[in-house]
């Protein structure tokens, strides 16, 4: 035992004014009388009496000496060298991925276990130690900055939750690396079940090898490891699903699904030890959500019911369909229609001189027209016809080189244009489309809308131009399909993993968009770009997403995140754990720190204060009139 602060035990020196006060005190004893005339007398001789008396027992006395020596050893610090693991400047790591809500912990959760090992790390931090703690969830982000001020330390410990995700170990990894710097003796404790993905990366040679603390007893669990819907042509909706099995028993579950929140239809299997089966459905009927959870009885061992549920939705159709009419072939454009990434081109017949009764997005019409134009959005080359919206002039004129008109329209988003070359070209008139290029005063890029579609009208011969062999041709295809067909507002699969950003393109017309979180939290996004990203995707179930334009006309869009990780539905803890740094300490190289125990005086000396205070308060009490009584009994 030594003390850190010596100097305050000179402090005990304060108990000699104490006995003095005691010595000084005179002691009276009360009585009740009818008059204190007849102790006149009597007082004038106590009063004569020397001042200084002898020392006598007192109980008070006894109680005020130990409060004054609990706190002069409060302050002096007493303290005691220990060995720990925390010494010096340490990070510790707190896992709170989803493998650490499961309950193989004598009833509680692997986090409060892990919990209640840091709380314990941090009652040795010493005096010169600091410590800085880092949750590891689905984001890892720091609870506190390096400190030795352990009530911060308890403080964000008990305020921290286990997550439902994959863990950020590379970041976590990261951050912890980075305290190294400057420190003499630095430390890293990882409290965890060791569920860590291996393209979590390694800490440099230069840092210490963590110390390792594993959490978790089983590895009985159950889990829906994938669940997808797909739509073949001709073909009902089927939804596949996955069970998987990591525990060593076999287990008889059952899988129910809903549609949309309603029963539907439930599969039962009986899954050997490690191993996993197939669910597959047919869906007679239509639907936007589909959900599937796990049923099994009471004798089955899951340990984490996280992974139990799992969610979908409805396939979207993302690929757009355009038909290309050419009376011949053009290489040219055949290639770049097949390079743009989203679309699905067809060849159509135009010896039938009509338009197929399947409809597409958009048409493409080369050198030829229908008789009946669709009702849909089209690219016209070279028109050989007059049309109910433009005419054209008899025969062609000499071309030049194209100018711009208009560089703020979206056709033209990254295009230089003013060195594209025609030969020749055919003015069109074309009232309420507009004019993008030009050769001189003849339009040569018209665009538009009318009766509610947009048309694009090229007025030349693709091989009378340059314009195929610039790198501008493929750019202004692909300007112009998304323009005819924008890409879709939510464009994600069946589903996403916990923590996996969603890409939103809000059309032009959106003005307000919210996504309510499956807890039912609604979030309002800033619509402040073409493209958003939404990152808050921590919660597994499904998010809605509404858009509003600024007549009030709505869009409602669902996207569901699950879990699907086999590394933390896989909850066998690991008894070791690699993640580089340099070597082990050996048995020989034990750290040491001191603990002090300045707070148990000080709780003692607040114990004993309050006794004193309940003895002096007993000692007030008036007598009353049958306290004569008692004692002629005695």
């Amino acid at each position: 035992m030594l003390f850190l602060a010596p100097l305050a035990l000179l402090a005990t020196l304060i108990a000699i004014p104490i006995l003095l006060l005691y010595m000084l005190r005179l002691r009276r004893r009360e009585i009740l009388v009818s008059s204190n005339f007849l102790w006149q007398q009597v007082m004038q001789d106590k009063e004569a009496n020397t001042p200084w008396q002898r020392l006598r027992r007192n109980l008070l006395l006894l109680l005020q000496l130990l409060i004054l020596a609990c706190l002069v050893l409060a302050l002096a610090r007493p303290a005691q060298v220990v060995a720990t693991i925390s010494a010096g400047k340490t990070v510790l790591l707190l896992d709170a991925s989803a493998s650490m809500n499961a309950t193989d912990m004598n009833g509680g959760t692997r986090f409060e276990a892990a919990k209640n090992q840091a709380r314990q790390i941090i009652n040795q931090l010493g005096t010169n130690d600091e410590m800085s703690l880092i949750r590891v969830g689905s984001i890892a982000e720091p609870l506190t900055a390096y400190t030795n001020d352990i009530g911060l330390l308890r403080n964000a410990l008990n305020n921290a939750q286990a997550g439902t995700g994959a863990g950020d170990w590379q970041t976590a990894l990261t951050l912890a690396a980075a305290g190294a710097e400057g420190a003499e003796n630095f430390n890293i404790i990882v409290i965890s079940d060791g569920r860590i993905p291996a393209e979590a990366g390694k800490l440099p040679e230069n840092i210490p090898q963590p110390t390792y603390i594993a959490i978790g007893q089983s590895a009985d669990n159950l889990a829906i490891s994938a669940l997808a819907t797909r739509t073949l042509p001709g073909q009902a909706p089927q939804l596949f699903a996955q069970v998987q099995n990591f525990g060593s028993q076999a287990a008889a579950v059952s899988l129910v699904v809903r549609l949309d929140g309603e029963l539907w239809d439930s599969a039962s299997q009986t899954i050997s030890g490690n191993s996993q089966r197939s669910f597959v459905f047919a869906i007679d009927r239509p639907f936007t959500t589909v959900s599937a959870e796990l049923v099994y009885d009471e004798g089955v061992m899951d340990y984490l019911p996280v992974d139990n549920i799992a969610w979908a939705t409805a396939g979207r159709e993302t690929t757009r369909r355009v038909l290309l009419l050419s009376p011949d072939d053009n290489l040219f454009l055949e290639q770049v229609l097949r390079s743009v990434p989203g679309v699905q081109t067809f060849r159509g017949d135009t010896g039938r001189g009509t338009l197929p009764q399947q409809a597409y997005d958009a048409y493409i019409f080369n050198n030829w027209l229908p008789e009946t134009l669709p009702n849909a959005d089209m690219l016209i080359i070279n028109p050989p016809a007059d049309t109910p919206f433009f005419t054209r002039a008899e025969a062609p004129l000499p071309g030049g080189t194209a100018i711009v008109s208009n560089q703020q329209h979206p056709l033209l988003t990254f295009i230089e244009a003013n060195n594209i070359n025609i030969r020749e070209l055919t003015p069109i008139t074309a009232p309420g489309l507009e004019t993008l290029l030009t050769v001189g005063d003849i339009p040569a890029l018209l665009a538009g809308e009318n009766a509610g579609n947009q048309y694009v009208i090229i007025p030349f011969e693709l091989r009378d131009s340059d314009l195929p062999l610039q790198i501008a041709f493929p750019i202004l295809m692909a300007n112009l399909l998304e323009w005819f067909t924008p890409t879709a507002v939510l464009n994600v699969p069946n589903s996403l993993v916990v923590g996996e950003t969603v890409v939103i393109h809000p059309p032009l017309a959106a003005r307000e968009l919210v996504i309510t979180l499956p807890d039912g939290t609604p979030q309002n996004v800033v619509l402040d770009s073409e493209e958003i990203v939404f990152a808050n995707t921590t919660q597994p179930g499904l998010y809605t997403l509404a858009l509003t334009d600024s007549a009030g006309n709505g869009q409602t869009y669902s996207f569901a995140v699950n879990l699907f990780s086999t590394d933390e539905s896989e909850i066998a803890p690991l008894a070791t754990l690699n993640l580089g740094g340099g070597a082990t300490q050996t048995d020989g190289e034990e750290q040491l720190s001191l603990q002090e125990y300045w707070s148990w005086a000080a709780l003692a000396a607040l114990v004993i204060l309050l006794i004193e205070w309940y003895v002096y308060h007993q000692r007030l009490q008036l007598p009353t009139i049958s306290a004569p009584l008692r004692r002629r009994r005695v």
